[in-house]
């Protein structure tokens, strides 16, 4: 163990010197704020576009599905395919997962890997030990494999409880707000313990909504209500929250212009920077998702996005196997465009990039 700590502690080292040579670089800020799905890849070829990439700093994460995990040898694989993939970046990729448990498992048994009960098991269990436990299991399983983000746990209120999206799929811990405060707070300790950082979804609250993002535009002007506010402001509160994802829905008494959370400073910067007081990393849900893709272009919705204030935009490649992925490049060439033409500041990409390194290196 000792010898790891020091490898860790000299990689860290390594990091941080190349990060500071690098840190006037428009384009190493830029790829920072990039995070995308590698398609169906389960392993890695060394002419693989995505391994020069990587190297060249055009993105800084990447997001993995069931579909990156081999049917044989499957922890062993997915193993090499993280370390290839980390091995070539300078500053260390975020490596995301979804796994909040029962319906969200991407890590299942069947692969070898270990159970996960689903949030609302654990919230009407409402069991410290036990949550703890489980995610215990869960996050060093992830940390072996190279995985140090995920997106877990769900804030998300159970107050519709016909929701397919959220509650139907048993997403939720419960429809109280300090029951769902405390059983995220026993899941980001265990996450903590095992080195496995946690991104907060879906704000402002998607438990309330009737429809899914995943298929258009969600109204909750007339369902939400602002006790779906309180988890965040308990974990902020509590300095336990390292990252926040944003939610594709839209509710004309936090925007008039009804712009979905996403995209929508008053939201961003007036809820949740200003008024919360959360300073650290938003992430967007899949910007590929059909609330978004299909109503607001892809460049504009880019541009929307980081204008409001998201830091890292996250292309999945998996919302649906008729569009093309979408390649790190691709969107690195559209933000750089995007500052160049004076569409988004300097200012704002910097901003950015200094919540994600410090976030990486926390």
């Amino acid at each position: 163990m000792r010898h790891k700590n020091i490898l860790l502690l000299l990689l860290f080292i390594t990091a941080t010197t190349n990060f500071a040579q690098m840190s006037d670089s428009l384009d190493i800020k830029i790829g920072q704020m990039i995070m995308i799905g590698i398609g169906d890849r389960k392993e890695i070829s060394e002419s693989d576009t995505l391994l020069q990439e990587i190297k060249d700093g055009k993105l800084g994460g990447i997001v993995l599905f069931e579909k990156n995990i081999s049917q044989a040898n499957s922890s062993e694989n997915l193993k090499k395919l993280i370390s290839k993939l980390q091995t070539r970046s300078t500053i260390p990729l975020l490596v995301s997962i979804d796994e909040e448990g029962g319906k969200v498992h991407r890590l299942k048994e069947k692969y070898g890997f270990v159970s996960m009960p689903s949030a609302s098991y654990l919230g009407k269990l409402n069991n410290k030990d036990s949550t703890i436990y489980y995610n215990q299991r869960l996050s060093k399983e992830m940390y072996d494999l190279g995985i140090n983000f995920n997106y877990a746990p769900c804030l998300d209120l159970a107050k519709d409880t016909n929701n397919t999206a959220i509650a139907k799929k048993g997403r939720c811990f419960s429809a109280e707000p300090e029951l769902v405060t405390n059983q995220a707070l026993y899941c980001i300790q265990a996450h903590h313990e095992n080195r496995v950082k946690t991104i907060l979804k879906h704000f402002p609250g998607h438990g309330s909504a009737s429809g899914d993002s995943h298929l258009g535009i969600v109204d909750v002007s007339e369902t939400w209500g602002q006790e779906e506010l309180i988890p965040y402001k308990n974990i902020i509160q509590a300095n336990a929250c390292d990252a926040i994802m944003t939610a594709h829905i839209i509710n004309r008494d936090w925007d008039s212009t009804m712009l979905p959370a996403t995209l929508s400073e008053k939201v961003i910067q007036g809820i949740l920077r200003n008024s919360m007081g959360f300073k650290g990393v938003i992430f967007s849900d899949d910007m590929q998702m059909f609330a978004i893709s299909k109503n607001y272009g892809f460049e504009n919705g880019i541009e929307m996005a980081i204008n409001a204030g998201v830091d890292i935009l996250m292309f999945g490649n998996n919302v649906s196997p008729k569009d093309k992925p979408v390649t790190a490049t691709e969107l690195h060439v559209i933000i750089r465009k995007l500052v160049l033409d004076g569409k988004v500041t300097n200012e704002r990409i910097n901003e950015s990039y200094s919540r994600i390194v410090s976030l990486k290196f926390k």
